[in-house]
C-alpha cells in the first residue's frame, strides 16, 4: 500500500469510526461538574466523590481520603479530581479494598457489541498524577445477562507529573449461552470502570492477567507491585480527562461544554438548592397541617429519584403569610420526571401557596438517581 493510501485509509477509519459524532461514552471526564462539592471521611464504604458521576467504594479499611474538585491539571484542562490520604492504613486485611469507579448504563453501550463475534475494540485513556510513583490498577467489568461477571485489568504508573494513560481493550467476544449473553439494553449497570488503590491478599494471592479478557476473579487483579493509595498521608492521585472510545486509537479528549455537561450529570444527580436563602419551589397548604409542593424535573433522570438533604433544626421554611419552620421532607409520589414531597405536623391556612426556602448555610436539597 502507498503512503498516499495509508494516509487515506487513516483518514477513513477516523472519520467514520472515531471522530464522526460523540465518542466519549464517559460522563464528566474533564472533572468540571461538581454538584456536591468536597467530600471528607471516605474510605470505608460506598459514596459519591466530589465531582458527579465518580463514586467511591471502599471496604474493611481504616483508611480514610478527602476528594474534592482541584485546578490542577494538565494544559488543556480547567479541572481534575484529587483524592488525598488523611488517615493511613497499613496494617492491611486480607479482604481491605478502595476503589474509584464510574458505572454505565447498559443502554448506552450496545455499540460495544459485546459476546458477539464482531465485539468492538475500545480505548480507555486518561491524565493521572501524584505525589509520588504509584502503581495502581485499571479495570473494565461488565455482567451478562444472566449473571457471570466479565472484567479486563490493566495496571498503569503514576509519576509527578501528568502523564496519559491509554490502554487498548480488545472486544470481549465470548460466546453466548442460553440466557447469559450480553449487556442487557436498559437504565442499570451495563459496566463498571473502574481504578483500583488499595486490597489485601484477597486481590493478589493469582496470577495478575492483563491482555485478555476473564471472568472475574478477585484473587488475579493486582501485580505484585500493586501500591496502596493509604500507605501514608502523603499520598495524593489527581486524575482527568476520562475517555472511554470505541476504536484502537487513543483520540484527542472530546470536550463538551459545561452545560451539556451538566445537563448529563443530572440525570443521576440534580442539586436544586444549597445554602441560606436558597429557593427550592413553590409548595401549597393541603389542609390546616400540611404543606405539599410537585417538582417537575428539568430532565428525565435515570430513575425515579430520591431526596438527598441534610436535615436539621429550622434548615427549612415555608413562607404562606408566615413563616414555618421545616426540618426536613419525605418524598410523596415520585417519577423519573415529576415528584411530589410532603411536610405534615405543621400549623398552616388550607389553600395558601408560598415558597420552601433553604434558611441555613448547610442546608441543601437534592435529588439522587446514581447507579
Amino acid at each position: 500500500m502507498t503512503k498516499a493510501a495509508e494516509l487515506a485509509k487513516m483518514g477513513e477509519v477516523l472519520t467514520n469510526s472515531q471522530i464522526g459524532g460523540r465518542r466519549n461514552l464517559i460522563i464528566n471526564g474533564a472533572m468540571n461538574v461538581a454538584q456536591r462539592g468536597t467530600q471528607t471521611g471516605q474510605g470505608g464504604a460506598e459514596a459519591m466523590s466530589a465531582v458527579d458521576r465518580f463514586k467511591l467504594f471502599g471496604g474493611s479499611t481504616a483508611g480514610r481520603l478527602t476528594s474534592s474538585q482541584d485546578s490542577d491539571s494538565p494544559i488543556g484542562f480547567g479541572n481534575s479530581l484529587k483524592l488525598d490520604c488523611t488517615t493511613a492504613d497499613t496494617s492491611v486485611a486480607a479482604g481491605e479494598f478502595l476503589l474509584l469507579e464510574q458505572r454505565i448504563e447498559g443502554q448506552d453501550l450496545q455499540q460495544l457489541k459485546y459476546n458477539q463475534s464482531s465485539a468492538e475494540t475500545s480505548t480507555i485513556s486518561f491524565y493521572v498524577k501524584g505525589n509520588a510513583s504509584a502503581q495502581y490498577t485499571f479495570a473494565l467489568q461488565y455482567h451478562l445477562s444472566g449473571g457471570t461477571a466479565r472484567w479486563f485489568t490493566k495496571g498503569f504508573a503514576v509519576t509527578t507529573d501528568w502523564t496519559r494513560v491509554v490502554i487498548t481493550i480488545p472486544g470481549d467476544s465470548q460466546a453466548s449461552s442460553g440466557s447469559d449473553y450480553g449487556i442487557a439494553d436498559d437504565n442499570n449497570t451495563g459496566a463498571n470502570l473502574m481504578i483500583w488503590f488499595h486490597g489485601g491478599t484477597n486481590f493478589s494471592s493469582g496470577t495478575h492477567q492483563d491482555t485478555a479478557w476473564a471472568d472475574r476473579d478477585y484473587t488475579k487483579l493486582f501485580q505484585d507491585n500493586q501500591t496502596s493509595f493509604f500507605d501514608s498521608t502523603d499520598r495524593t492521585f489527581f486524575i482527568t480527562g476520562l475517555q472511554m472510545e470505541v476504536g484502537e486509537q487513543a483520540t484527542p479528549f472530546e470536550h463538551r461544554s459545561f452545560g451539556e455537561e451538566l445537563g448529563l450529570c443530572q440525570r443521576y444527580y440534580l442539586k436544586v438548592a444549597e445554602g441560606n436563602n436558597s429557593q427550592i419551589c413553590t409548595a401549597f397548604s393541603f389542609g390546616s397541617s400540611q404543606m405539599s409542593a410537585v417538582f417537575n424535573l428539568p430532565m428525565t433522570m435515570r430513575a425515579t429519584p430520591s431526596i438527598d438533604q441534610v436535615s436539621g433544626t429550622d434548615y427549612y421554611r415555608y413562607t404562606s403569610g408566615s413563616n414555618v419552620s421545616i426540618n426536613e421532607f419525605t418524598l410523596d409520589v415520585a417519577s423519573d420526571t415529576v415528584i411530589s414531597f410532603a411536610k405534615g405536623s405543621l400549623s398552616v391556612t388550607q389553600g395558601q401557596a408560598g415558597m420552601l426556602l433553604g434558611v441555613n448555610s448547610a442546608s441543601y436539597f437534592a435529588l439522587s438517581a446514581e447507579l
